[in-house]
């Protein structure tokens, strides 16, 4: 119960809507109510004419009093129908405003929480979440929230009527409820988790959706189509199961319900026919008391769905909530300053850190980058280069020790200064649907056309953008496929180069590229680290030899140190990797012919 409450408190957020809504349903169900009792009272007033014993006058009192009953159904009945207009328009709005939080406490969480998270869960997972759950949550405030409200009144309310008409009879119409309680009670516990498993289900579906369509390049350089759709098949087959499991359980105690109402129906006719007979109920209260009776049975049908929401609200909040509630453990103090515009001067003080269940990633790590040096990070994979970069923007939080830049704590600023001042060039490069300019930009408001090119031409872009149709305006197709790779990568680098930050981290891998290519990368390479204290994950030979310092991890330690002719003349385990993959790129090199360009030449 503390899930739906939680989805009431956010409807709540809402007071004016949530008052109208209740309202407008407590006045349609008196408008409603009303209705039996008129039509009642009229049959009993017409069948209690005489046109042979009455007189004039009678007979014109009694027509007079038949056309105020008309007129009193027919303003009943519009008032039912206003309300109900009134009900329906502010149960929508009051839903849409509460699935309209939910997504966006859901966004902004995923926005803000660590890497850890999403190292962890599943994106399709979250996509199911996002759009199944939170329909789910509404459906229970327009449904579960308000029409419950009708169901619980009429439910209460509608006996001690038939009670007030007939207590005989109501005692006969009330037979079948302790059945009717007992099979919900049972319903809505099985239907909680069954729920519960249909919306995990439909998690791991869109899982692989989303993976096929993510790796639709690998899947037809495989030409694993056939694979792909028997596994898509099989998941999507176990939520057809499952959800027609659900729905057959929802619809079984629906088909139980309308079969308990039908039954009391034809027992009550029988009873109350021989009661009219002995003229111990007129026809009117006769009538009254089936149209009475016929409103009930809407709370009885209505129950079924009822319960129906009530138990995926549950299942779909208890997955919502399970996100929202997540603890990042990379967060800002509350006393966080910013940063502003920071020297470089970076130190890593006897720094641990250790993904979740694993063995420590790095272990005792030191290392001090001045303004405008250059650091490469060499090691095997899994040595900690790609965990010690990701450590400096806070992707992940020390697990001991301290990161500082010009002497204060990373952990002192907020994350947005933080990573304004630590600009990143990936290997794998994420492009937005969007165009090349607004992709550039991306990160910076109020980014100028001037900015754009400025940043577009030192990563040897600009001409290659203005040879295209749209020029900066060209749409770039999603993830980037309309651009070449060295296209996206010097986008990437201009992307970085607008922010202007003062650390910078590059992922120095351009095998998949051609030599010219890889030749421009280079040059915009060199421009972009000019002035910068940078941290390369190395792979190039130039790059390593022209760093000031040279950092060789080995299972998470720093094992050496020092500059390329130092730790050559060693003879360590840099000495190794220089043999095996450094030098044979001299003779590429060589034969490629690339010309110096300043200090650090590529």
């Amino acid at each position: 119960m503390g899930i739906l409450w939680r989805i009431i408190g956010m409807a709540a957020d809402y007071p004016v809507r949530l008052a109208l809504a209740y309202i407008t349903a407590l006045l349609a169900i008196g408008f409603s109510l009303a209705i039996p009792w008129l039509f009642g009272t009229a049959i009993d007033l017409m069948v209690g004419q005489d046109p042979v014993t009455k007189g004039f006058f009678e007979k014109a009192f009694s027509l007079q009093a038949l056309v105020v009953f008309g007129v009193g159904i027919l303003a009943v009945s519009l008032g039912r129908g206003f309300c109900d207009f009134g009900r329906t328009y502010t149960t929508e709005s009051l839903s849409q405003k509460v699935s309209f939080d939910c997504r966006n406490l859901l966004y902004d969480k995923l926005q803000n929480v660590s890497f850890a998270f999403h190292d962890k869960e599943h994106t399709g997972d979250l996509m199911s979440r996002a759009t199944a759950d939170v329909e789910a949550m509404r459906r229970f405030v327009n449904m579960g929230m308000i029409r419950s409200l009708d169901v619980v009144i009429r439910i209460l309310a509608i006996p001690i009527i038939l009670f007030v008409v007939h207590w005989q009879l109501a005692l006969v119409s009330m037979i079948f409820v302790p059945a009717i309680i007992l099979r919900s009670s049972f319903v809505m516990r099985a239907l909680r988790r069954k729920w519960l498993h249909v919306q995990e289900v439909m998690g791991q579906s869109v899982t692989v959706l989303q993976e096929n369509l993510a790796g639709m390049h690998v899947v037809k350089a495989f030409a694993s189509e056939d694979y792909e759709r028997a596994k898509y098949n099989r998941k999507a087959e176990e939520l057809r199961v499952e959800y027609y499991d659900a729905e057959r359980m929802q619809g079984t105690n629906s088909a139980w319900m309308t079969l308990y109402f039908t039954f009391a129906l034809g027992i009550i006719l029988w009873i109350g026919g021989w009661l009219v007979v002995r003229g111990d109920l007129t026809l009117g209260q006769l009538a009254m008391f089936f149209l009475y009776l016929n409103q009930l049975t809407f709370p009885v049908r209505m129950s079924a769905q009822i319960i129906n929401t009530f138990s995926r609200a549950i299942s779909s909040g208890q997955r919502l909530f399970t996100v929202l509630d997540t603890v990042s453990p990379v967060s800002e103090r509350s006393n966080a300053s910013d940063m502003g515009r920071a020297t470089g001067h970076v130190k890593f003080e006897n720094v641990a850190f250790s993904y979740e269940d694993r063995s420590p990633a790095l272990r005792q790590v030191d290392l001090d980058a001045k303004p405008g040096q250059v650091t490469a990070i060499l090691g095997a994979p899994g040595s900690g280069k790609t965990t010690v970069v990701s450590l400096l923007p806070r992707f992940y939080d020390v697990t001991s020790g301290k990161i500082t830049i010009d002497g204060f704590d990373i952990r002192d600023f907020t994350l947005q200064s933080l990573r304004h001042n630590v600009g990143i060039v990936h290997q794998d490069v994420y492009l937005f649907s969007a165009s090349i300019r607004d992709n550039i930009s991306y990160g910076v408001v109020g980014a100028t056309q001037e900015d754009v090119e400025r940043a577009a031409k030192v990563a040897q872009l600009h001409d290659q953008i203005m040879s295209l149709p749209g020029g900066y305006d060209t749409w770039v197709g999603e993830r980037g496929t309309t651009l070449s790779g060295g296209q996206r990568q010097r986008l990437s680098i201009a992307r970085t180069i607008l922010i202007d930050p003062p650390v910078l981290i590059l992922d120095d891998s351009t095998s998949s590229v051609d030599v010219e290519t890889e030749r421009q990368i280079h040059r915009a390479m060199t421009e972009v680290m000019k002035g910068r204290t940078t941290f390369v994950i190395a792979h190039r030979l130039s790059t390593v030899r022209e760093a000031d310092q040279i950092l060789v991890l080995d299972k998470g330690v720093i094992a050496e140190r020092g500059p390329h002719a130092e730790l050559v003349r060693t003879g360590g385990i840099y000495q190794s990797i220089y043999e095996l993959q450094l030098r044979p790129q001299e003779e590429v090199l060589l034969e490629a012919a690339v010309p110096a360009y300043g200090r650090a030449a590529l």
